[in-house]
């Protein structure tokens, strides 16, 4: 059995076998983000592939909120460079849901929660209980709080 660690490091050495400097150089801060995620705290640990998928969900988020900063900053360039690091950082996670599936996700999530007595804005919390246990690393936390919000208004 491969571990998530372990394919990032092979796939880092065969990038840089093949001279690809954009996926070596975003693997390797990756695995250093890891690496630094083992031995925070009292003591080194190895991480589960569940906790090594946060940590390269962590990192691509980073690099979307750098490619923002730098588009809204006119440097495209760099912009163009955050978005590439990212793409090679989406191989690694699940696929996404989309927009539909999340919108009927949190649908069911609010008729619950109507069901359970809450109602309106106020609502949102008990309808995030119900709807994040079932998109975790499927879908980001801001996505989800938008289209929850877009629905108890109505």
């Amino acid at each position: 059995m491969t571990t998530l660690k372990s394919k990032l490091q092979d796939d880092l050495n065969v990038a840089i076998k093949e001279r690809d400097e954009l996926r070596s150089s975003t693997l390797r801060l990756t695995l250093a983000a890891i690496t630094k995620e083992e031995v925070a705290g009292k003591e080194k640990r190895e991480l589960s592939d569940d906790e090594v998928q946060k940590v390269i969900t962590r990192e691509a988020k980073k690099r979307r909120e750098a490619a923002e900063a730098f588009a809204q900053g006119g440097r495209a360039e760099s912009a163009e460079r955050e978005k590439a690091e990212g793409e090679v950082l989406a191989e690694y996670l699940p696929k996404q849901l989309s927009d539909d599936e999340l919108q009927q996700i949190v649908a069911q999530a609010v008729e619950e929660a109507k069901a359970a007595g809450a109602e309106g804005p106020r609502a949102m919390g008990a309808v995030m209980k119900i709807v994040n246990p079932k998109v975790a690393g499927l879908a980001e936390g801001g996505r989800v709080a938008a289209v929850v919000k877009k629905l108890l208004a109505g």
